[in-house]
């Protein structure tokens, strides 16, 4: 039987729901009114004259190649980062749930990295890979292979990637374990009793199961990926070599307060804004149709 709680106040329920509707109002909904507002106005960098062009900053933006090329740069980055986050962080899940002795510390250790912010780790990695002296970059040389970020568009995607991996596998880790761990182990014990291979135990009960976590953590993958990760651009590669790392989130940032483009910096969010929703939207309506609850 379901309870529904009644307040004898019709006012308490809005009272209590206040702070939270406040914040909202203030840290999403107020700078997204904005943006839509300042994208449509054309100013210059000391905001002393406005002028409204309408969709003139989105016709420009569609017309500048290294805009579109944008595009392409962040869905390769947000792939790589949703797919390798995501794979890395249920095998090291599935590796931890087995662990017996020092399953704490091991635990412990896989959750650090979350509490790194994203602009440390950026410089974590990069020093790691910086020529000639970082570590793996030193280890690379001397297997052979030639490590440049700087010149190299392939290994300055590779560093951000591996840093924005390397941040988000704690969150990761975390769901996966919660989720592994709320599998009745009667289902899996019956499966090994009927004679099914570990693999064959994992395909077909353990992933099914996890199938609600894995959807969950696929979008905030995405978002993380198109929105929380410029602090690690910015930190590592800058963007470079060229506009090879130059993911949407930070133009946005370099056309706003480096190239002082407030209006196309607007527009830009405000094109940004919409492809995640769009992007939820999908992944909603199609990917979770094959989710298992």
């Amino acid at each position: 039987m379901e309870k529904n709680v009644r307040f004898n106040s019709r006012w308490l329920p809005w009272v209590l729901i206040a702070p939270q509707m406040a914040v909202v109002l203030v840290f999403f909904f107020w700078p997204a009114g904005r943006a839509l507002y300042q994208s449509v106005l054309s100013q210059d960098a000391f905001g002393t004259s406005t002028e409204f062009v309408g969709l003139e900053n989105f016709t420009r933006l569609f017309a500048d190649a290294t805009y579109l090329q944008s595009f392409q740069t962040t869905a390769i980055f947000s792939v790589l980062v949703a797919v390798c986050g995501l794979s890395i962080a249920l095998l090291l899940a599935v590796m931890a749930d087995r662990v017996v002795r020092g399953a704490g510390i091991y635990k412990t250790l896989l959750i650090w990295p979350y509490a790194v912010a994203s602009a440390v780790a950026g410089v974590v990695w990069l020093f790691m890979f910086a020529s000639p002296m970082g570590v793996v970059a030193y280890l690379l040389r001397m297997m052979g292979m030639d490590w440049n970020h700087l010149l190299d568009p392939a290994d300055a995607m590779a560093l951000i990637v591996m840093a924005a991996v390397w941040k988000q596998l704690s969150y990761n880790f975390l769901f996966f374990l919660a989720g592994l761990q709320s599998i009745p182990r009667s289902l899996i014990e019956a499966a090994a009793i009927d004679g099914a291979s570990p693999w064959y135990r994992f395909r077909t009960i353990v992933l099914p199961l996890l199938s609600p976590t894995t959807f969950f953590l696929l979008v905030i993958n995405v978002v993380y990926a198109f929105f929380d990760t410029f602090a690690i651009v910015d930190a590592a590669t800058h963007g470079g070599p060229g506009k090879a790392t130059s993911i949407l989130v930070y133009k946005v940032y370099y056309d706003g307060f480096k190239a002082m483009d407030l209006g196309g910096s607007a527009a830009q969010s405000v094109i940004l804004m919409m492809i995640v929703i769009a992007l939820t939207v999908v992944q909603f309506k199609f990917v979770e149709r094959k989710v298992q609850y």
